[in-house]
C-alpha cells in the first residue's frame, strides 16, 4: 500500500542529532525524510523508504539536513543601544564599574521605558531577521528592561507580536528580577515583593510568559531573593531558569538545580558540586561565549567536567545591547569551539537538542525524529563540521518551520 505525505525530501544526508544514532551528529547518509501535518513521519536511508506519494517532493541535491537552530537565551526586545559603554570598557572600565555608575542594564531600562511598543517592535525586527537568516526556527526572548509592570508587559507583548508576523517560534521569559530599578534603590526586598506579588501574577494572567528568569549576582539579586522569585513562579506553574555564576561564585547554580530549573546560564564560576547537582537534576548548562568574549572574561565554564558528568550543554547568543550585541547563533557555535573547547558536534547539539531541553521543548523539536515537529534547515555543505567552522558565506539553502518552507527570500 502506498503511503502519502505532505512533503518528501530525498537525496540528502541528515544530521539528526538523535543520541540513539551512533556518532556525534546522529548522521544518516543518503537519506530521505517525509513530513505530514507539520511533523516528521519517516526518516531513514533512502533505500529503505516505503512506497510513498507526496504532495510535494524536493531533491536535496546531496545537501545536509539539520534540525532548525534554537536560540535559547536572548534579550532581543529592548530600546536604544550602549555603544558608548563599549567604548568605556575598551578604556579600562569593567562591566560592574559601568553598572554601578548608572549604566549597564539601567541605561537600557531608561530607553525601553521611554520607547513605544511600535518602536520596540521595529527595533527588534532586524535582530530577529538576522537570527532567522542563519536557520533559527525557535528563539527565546526575555523581558527585564522594564522593571515595572507596564514595561515588562510591553516587552513580552512585543515578543508575542513578532511571532505573529514572522515565520519563527518565539518563547517568552519574564526576567523582571534582572536589576534593581532606581526608584527602589536600597529596597531590593521590596522590589522582589513587587515582582512576586504583582508582575509575575499579571504576566501569568495575560499568558505572556512561558518561563521566569532572574539575575543572581552581586550587582543584582541574592540567592535568597531569587529563591522567592522561584517559589512565586512555581505557584503560577511557570518553569524557571537562572542567570548564574557569570561574574562570581554565588550559589545560584545549586539553587537552580535544587529547584529543578530548566537551565543555569553563564556558569563560568560553578564548582564540582554544582556540576554534580546539575547532572542529578537534569538542569541544562547554557553557555554564552559571546558575553564572555565581549566582556573580555578569562574564567571559562568547566566544559570537560560538564561533559564527563553528562550535563547537557546548550549554546546561545545572549543577544542584548550591553554584554553581547551579536545576532549570530552560528558565531556562538564557532566561539563555543574556539573559546570553550566544544567539539563541532557538541556545538550543533548546543543549538538544537540541548537548546530545546533548556526551553522545556525536547519533546517537540531539536532532533530529526519521527513524531517531532518538522523544524529543519537544509545546508549546502560537505560535512556538518562546517557549521561551526565556516562563517558568513555558508547560509541555509532552505528552512522549514513545521514542514512549511519559510526560507528568507
Amino acid at each position: 500500500m502506498t503511503e502519502r505525505c505532505d512533503l518528501l525530501i530525498t537525496n540528502i544526508h541528515a544530521a539528526t542529532m538523535d543520541p540513539s544514532i551512533a556518532g556525534g551528529y546522529g548522521a544518516v547518509e543518503d537519506a530521505a525524510v517525509a513530513v505530514t501535518g507539520g511533523r516528521i513521519v519517516w526518516l531513514g536511508p533512502r533505500r529503505e523508504l516505503p512506497d510513498t506519494a507526496a504532495d510535494r517532493t524536493l531533491d536535496g541535491e546531496g545537501q545536509w539536513l539539520t534540525p532548525g537552530l534554537i536560540d535559547c537565551h536572548t534579550h532581543l526586545v529592548y530600546g536604544g543601544h550602549r555603544a558608548g559603554e563599549f567604548a568605556r570598557r575598551l578604556g579600562g572600565e569593567s562591566y560592574e564599574d559601568v553598572a554601578r555608575a548608572g549604566g549597564g542594564i539601567l541605561s537600557t531600562v531608561r530607553a525601553t521605558r521611554a520607547a513605544s511598543a511600535e518602536q520596540l517592535y521595529r527595533g527588534a525586527e532586524p535582530r530577529l531577521r538576522a537570527l532567522m537568516s542563519e536557520g533559527a526556527t525557535t528563539i527565546e526572548v526575555k523581558s527585564g528592561y522594564g522593571l515595572e509592570l507596564d514595561t515588562e508587559l510591553k516587552q513580552l507583548s512585543t515578543a508575542r507580536r513578532l511571532a505573529q508576523h514572522h515565520p519563527v517560534d518565539i518563547v517568552t521569559t519574564c526576567l523582571a528580577a534582572h536589576a534593581l530599578p532606581p526608584e527602589y534603590d536600597g529596597r531590593a526586598d521590596e522590589y522582589i515583593d513587587l515582582v512576586c506579588e504583582q508582575i509575575l501574577p499579571a504576566v501569568a494572567r495575560e499568558q505572556l510568559a512561558d518561563a521566569v528568569d532572574m539575575f543572581c549576582e552581586k550587582i543584582a539579586f541574592s540567592v535568597e531573593q531569587c529563591q522567592r522569585v522561584i517559589d512565586a513562579a512555581k505557584k503560577l506553574d511557570l518553569p524557571v531558569k537562572v542567570h548564574a555564576e557569570q561574574l562570581a561564585r554565588t550559589g545560584a547554580t545549586a539553587m537552580a538545580a535544587k529547584s529543578s530549573a530548566l537551565s543555569a546560564d553563564h556558569i563560568e564560576y560553578i564548582t564540582d558540586e554544582d556540576v554534580a547537582l546539575m547532572a542529578d537534576s537534569g538542569t541544562v548548562a547554557v553557555l554564552l561565549p559571546g558575553a564572555f568574549y565581549t566582556l573580555k572574561e578569562t574564567r571559562v565554564p568547566p566544559v570537560e567536567k560538564l561533559r564527563a558528568a553528562g550535563v547537557s550543554m546548550a549554546l546561545s547568543t545572549d543577544l542584548n545591547p550591553g554584554s553581547c550585541p551579536i545576532a549570530s547563533l552560528r558565531l556562538m557555535m564557532n566561539m563555543g569551539c574556539n573559546l570553550f573547547g566544544l567539539t563541532p558536534a557538541e556545538a550543533l547539539a548546543g543549538v538544537t537538542r540541548s537548546a530545546a531541553r533548556a526551553l522545556g521543548l525536547c519533546c517537540s523539536r531539536g532532533v530529526l525524529r519521527p513524531g517531532l515537529r518538522a523544524d529543519m534547515a537544509l545546508w549546502p555543505m560537505d560535512t556538518p563540521d562546517q557549521l561551526a567552522y565556516e562563517l558568513g558565506a555558508l547560509q541555509p539553502a532552505q528552512v522549514f518551520l513545521g514542514g512549511r518552507d519559510v526560507t528568507a527570500g
